[in-house]
């Protein structure tokens, strides 16, 4: 029985007794603490780490600072779950309804205001994004949880059947675990992806080994604990506080047999050398937007633009990086519109927050090289922000954007610059017309990643065009597309790649989480004329 919210929190305090941070309360005089979970245990290290708030630089959060030779019950965690998993369609059914009474358990407490409100606001401390955008990270999780109470993990085990060649002869299809598995994932969405991959992989009988990034992994530290208060067992998954080197050293020695993978490219094509090949990965993406020649809803799609741009301070590796403007849209001021739009962004209410992985040195280099091509210019912003104390490691930089002639992108000495993904407020806009559609198409088939995309258009022949010459994964199409705000109710992910990842559907976790298994059953009595035949 699912007891009342008030046992979940220390009435003396008002705090929950899950807990153990006070994102109100976190400073670099009261800095909080975090700990591994391993084996079911949470557990210290040796030494620690501290990680500083995003916002002023003080130091906010102790974590541990697991080191080599503290790795040994990691490497354990993972050799210990068997290849066929805590459960599969034959084993351990139960599990199954376990863990939809556990998402349905853990629904209910995200639809506590309280609750909400505590995830919501830690999130916003460890990455400096408005609360509207944290907020919306809690919904999603939440929403999800929901469709995923009840039957719905067991129908995720759901198998087919086929008839056989002869009496007694059947063949079924199953999906089957990996067993022990690891669970990669970034700073930028702190909740929604280590919650979804990390319960979509118990869903399908593993076990996973979860490390996010440790600028922000203390929030789901916070939901693991939550987890547990909803019943999940404390040995179904380890949390591992560590740099990137020690993390990979325990995925070789643990022999991990699936890592999905979230973050930079350059770090996937790592693990999948690393790993032989063992991965799924939604890595970069360098994301573009198509406005098509009919101009409808122009203020509605002007402020798309803007949120798929700038919103997070453009930290979404769905982010809109490219913006494709017909001629049409030109003439009618688009491109002023999104100017002002992206005025009205400040870090008083945190429109505007830190990025936390480039330097503004970095990105002014980059704006630099851009705006040296021919024919290219800034069209908007440009500068590091003013007025702040967000630390120099992070940086703090205006809504930008820069214009670049379609003909240069496209030239072998301009294309990788102008398709380097700056993860930041930053996008590249250009402008085409009906006869240079072709060399937009060819940007896009030239590009390496291939998340999201966007066809602003309600023109059908135009979006049959494009989405027919296109591959990216997720690919919103019609006068609303955009780019960003992936809802779970739908697929996103990439495509173009045969290590690519999926989130939220159904068949994004049987498709990442799991392998397809082939029983034959073949007990048909041998009719009795039989006789031995030639050898083949």
């Amino acid at each position: 029985h699912f007891p009342s919210m008030t046992s979940f929190r220390t009435l003396s305090t008002g705090k929950f007794s899950w807990a153990t941070v006070d994102p109100e309360q976190m400073s670099g005089a009261n800095p909080a603490k975090a700990q591994n979970l391993v084996r079911g245990e949470w557990q210290d290290t040796k030494s620690t780490t501290n990680i500083i708030d995003p916002l002023n630089g003080e130091e906010f959060l102790v974590t541990p600072n697991t080191q080599l030779d503290e790795i040994g019950p990691f490497v354990e965690g993972l050799r210990s779950c068997p290849k066929y998993g805590l459960h599969n369609p034959l084993c351990n059914v139960e599990r199954y309804v376990m863990l939809g009474e556990v998402c349905h358990r853990l629904s209910v407490l995200l639809g506590d205001q309280e609750i909400e409100d505590f995830f919501t606001r830690l999130i916003q401390r460890s990455v400096g994004k408005s609360w509207a955008q944290c907020k919306g990270e809690v919904v999603t999780c939440r929403k999800w949880l929901e469709s995923f109470s009840g039957d719905n993990v067991r129908n995720l085990g759901r198998s087919f059947a086929l008839p056989g060649d002869h009496a007694g002869q059947e063949t079924r299809g199953y999906r089957w675990p990996f067993g022990g598995v690891a669970v990669i994932t970034p700073f930028n969405f702190p909740l929604e992806i280590p919650l979804i991959q990390t319960l979509s992989a118990l869903f399908m009988g593993n076990r996973p080994l979860v490390k996010v990034d440790e600028k922000v992994q203390i929030v789901f530290e916070q939901m693991v604990r939550l987890f547990h208060h909803a019943g999940l067992p404390k040995t179904d998954l380890d949390l591992l506080w560590s740099n990137g080197p020690l993390c990979m050293e325990v995925l070789k020695q643990g022999d991990s047999k699936m890592t999905l993978f979230t973050g930079s490219q350059p770090v996937a094509e790592l693990l999948t050398t690393e790993l032989r090949g063992r991965v799924k990965l939604e890595d970069a993406g360098f994301d573009w937007k198509i406005l098509g020649p009919d101009v409808l809803d122009i203020d509605y799609v002007a402020w798309q633009s803007d949120q798929d741009a700038y919103a997070y301070t453009g930290q979404k590796c769905s982010a809109q990086s490219i913006l494709f403007v017909h001629q049409n849209w030109v003439k009618e001021g688009f491109l002023d519109k999104i100017k002002a739009l992206a005025a009205r962004r400040s870090l008083e209410d945190m429109t505007l927050g830190p990025v936390l992985t480039w330097t503004n040195r970095r990105i002014q280099l980059h704006i630099d090289q851009l705006t040296k091509i021919r024919g290219a210019h800034t069209l908007f912003g440009g500068k590091p922000l003013e007025g702040h104390s967000i630390p120099e490691c992070y940086g703090a930089f205006e809504p930008t954007a820069v214009f670049v002639p379609l003909a240069e992108i496209l030239r072998p000495e301009n294309f990788n610059s102008v398709t380097t993904e700056l993860f930041g407020p930053f996008q590249v806009v250009t402008e085409f017309n009906d006869e240079s559609l072709p060399m937009v198409l060819e940007a896009c088939e030239r590009m390496q990643s291939h998340l999201t995309a966007g066809i602003v258009s309600n023109d059908l022949e135009f979006q049959t065009k494009v989405l027919s010459h296109t591959v990216n994964g997720t690919t919103y199409a019609g006068v609303r597309a955009r780019t960003t705000g992936a809802p779970q109710n739908h697929w996103f992910g990439p495509a173009g790649d045969p290590r690519s990842a999926g989130i939220h559907t159904p068949e994004a976790i049987k498709l990442v989480w799991s392998g397809q298994r082939e029983i034959i059953i073949d007990a048909g009595r041998v009719d009795p004329t039989w006789t031995t035949p030639k050898a083949t």
